[in-house]
């Protein structure tokens, strides 16, 4: 038998409380914006600048035991990550990057020597192959960065979305797109989980898995607009849904399956990241069907694509890409 996680043929209808889910979903929005100015976001290293040590050692490295010889200095934030080196695959390296304290420009040399001297007392032989430091400058640079690559990315979806399909569809998945990050950044300001550039390029790729929940709805709803031209956008738009709500859904589960295992097995360096893509896709999945379509179905959209509408869409509207 095969395994279903949503019945076959369902008839539910996606717009019955459609105001209440996008009140539901703006008061969460003004929420996280609330969250995100009066809390702020937990920056790490990348945002707030810090110190980078690497470390080369003949023995394989023991990041927990690392970390604790460090803790007792108090020093914050700390991460450290085994790399690899492929001029010398014999060597362990890590990487510890340090927040910069309070007061300095990045990481003393009090400190780095005191960093030193507790890693050589646990492992003699480590050595420091390289101390970097990242500056405030560099780290505002880099937060600005990353906010013209998220906008980027949505500005390029509208455009996307309004040649491939019709203005109205593309109103309908930017919104969605700016609700799934708003909704993460807000869940980010209240856990106070580290924010870093992994949690950009999380970002990055819910707003590239959320296109493509909300592309599948949108192509089935224009194929059935052309199909059903007698129903109402409504009974378009519940059709569509229902019919690739299987496809949504499988999709989703076996996703947050592999997600959820990295979460609980992965460590500690991805688990920001898996974090975030674990509510990317939750929010994706839903603002898919309750947010983008409901825009659409409050826009209204042409219903006959055979017929020239110099108002509605672009040159490319027709095109299968």
């Amino acid at each position: 038998m095969r395994l279903r996680l949503v019945p076959k043929d369902t008839k539910w209808d996606f717009f019955k409380a459609s105001t209440l889910t996008m009140g539901f979903s703006a008061l969460l929005m003004v929420a996280s914006l609330v969250l995100f100015f009066a809390q702020g976001l937990n920056y790490g290293i990348d945002f707030k600048g810090g110190t980078t040590i690497r470390t080369d050692s003949v023995i394989t490295v023991d990041v927990g035991a690392y970390r604790d010889a460090i803790a007792p200095l108090g020093l914050g934030d700390v991460s450290i990550t085994e790399v690899f080196d492929p001029t010398d695959p014999d060597l362990h390296v890590t990487q510890i990057r340090i927040e910069a304290q309070e007061g300095d420009e990045a990481v003393t040399t009090s400190t780095i020597a005191d960093i030193k001297r507790v890693l050589q007392a646990y492992e003699p032989s480590i050595s420091f192959a390289a101390v970097e430091s990242v500056g405030p400058k560099v780290s505002g640079e880099l937060v600005w960065t990353a906010v013209e690559a998220v906008i980027a990315a949505i500005v390029a979806v509208l455009f996307y979305i309004w040649l491939r399909f019709e203005w109205q569809f593309s109103v309908g998945a930017v919104a969605a797109l700016v609700h799934d990050i708003v909704l993460t950044i807000g869940i980010f300001s209240l856990v106070q989980i580290k924010f870093d550039l992994a949690i950009i390029a999380a970002l990055l790729t819910i707003v590239g898995y959320s296109l493509n929940d909300t592309v599948v709805v949108f192509d089935r709803v224009r194929e059935n607009l052309r199909k059903f031209k007698k129903l109402t956008l409504k009974d378009v738009l519940n059709q569509s849904i229902n019919e690739t709500l299987s496809r949504t859904v499988m999709t989703s589960v076996t996703t947050l399956i592999a997600l959820v295992s990295l979460f609980v097995l992965g460590g500690d360096v991805i688990r920001g990241f898996v974090f975030a893509m674990i509510w990317g896709v939750i929010v994706g999945t839903y603002s898919s069907v309750f947010i983008a379509s409901a825009i659409l179905l409050r826009l209204g959209v042409k219903r006959d694509w055979s017929k020239q509408n110099p108002e509605a869409g672009g040159q490319y509207a027709d095109i299968d890409a």
